[in-house]
């Protein structure tokens, strides 16, 4: 772990959830981090949901199956957007993402990693889920479904449900770090999307509800980062950059 004080700021901007396209969700991300860079705001965390269903491909996916292109569910089109960070496609339906966006974490990628994760899996052991990181090798990569495998990146019940998939983008010293939790995943579109069947999903993760995890994830992050957070919701002059962000993007 690393030093605290290597966090910078001492308080914090908490976004209240937003629930909108991925391509706006991914533009929101992209903006938060660009400003963080130029030092127009402090280190950020926020919690989102997607308005419709939508796969997530990672910054570098080139390939992917082809019928991804042209899936329905409810009668509606699937969306396709890119995000900003790594890793493979995630299927968001029934999910809870976080992102955080921050500086001076140190250490290897890995490390940093657990660095962030850690304020998930000190607020998850709260309500009495307790999670551990994945152990798959390098043959992951292989795999466009990101929740097919469990990584040193990635966060796992006791039971292998795989929970939490995070990906991180690092630039000019700042960090985007955003995960989704799969908490009340539609099994017949997962496996129309990646030809694989969910097993089982944990009563102790379906029965919640998103406002009481982001109430204890929230908690959770003060404690571990050391942190107050100042809640703030983007603003009109905000929402009108990360608009033209996603227009130039």
């Amino acid at each position: 772990m690393g030093d605290r004080s290597n966090y910078l700021s001492t308080v914090w901007r908490l976004i209240p959830p937003i629930e909108a396209t991925g391509a706006i969700q991914m533009s929101i991300d992209r903006w938060l981090l660009h400003q963080h860079i130029l030092g127009h705001i402090p280190p950020t965390l926020r919690f989102y949901t997607w308005s419709r269903p939508t796969i997530s491909l990672g910054y570098h996916q080139r390939h992917y199956p082809e019928h991804w292109r042209s899936l329905v569910w409810q009668d509606s089109p699937v969306d396709l957007v890119k995000r900003p960070t790594g890793g493979r496609g995630v299927l968001h339906q029934g999910d809870l993402t976080y992102a955080l966006i921050g500086s001076s974490f140190v250490g290897k990628r890995v490390e940093v990693y657990q660095q962030i994760c850690q304020f998930l899996i000190d607020g998850w052991r709260s309500i009495n889920v307790d999670l551990g990181y994945g152990t798959a090798g390098k043959g992951y990569i292989h795999n466009p479904n990101c929740f097919g495998t469990a990584t040193s990146a990635d966060l796992v019940c006791a039971d292998d449900y795989k929970l939490i998939g995070s990906a991180q983008l690092i630039k000019s010293g700042a960090i985007l770090q955003h995960g989704s939790m799969r908490l009340n995943p539609d099994i017949e579109l997962f496996k129309q999307v990646f030809g694989e069947t969910i097993t089982h999903i944990p009563s102790a993760i379906s029965q919640l509800n998103h406002a009481q995890i982001v109430d204890v994830l929230t908690n959770s992050a003060q404690k571990h980062f050391q942190i107050e957070f100042e809640v703030e919701p983007l603003n009109d002059r905000e929402w009108s950059e990360i608009k033209q962000y996603l227009i130039d993007t």
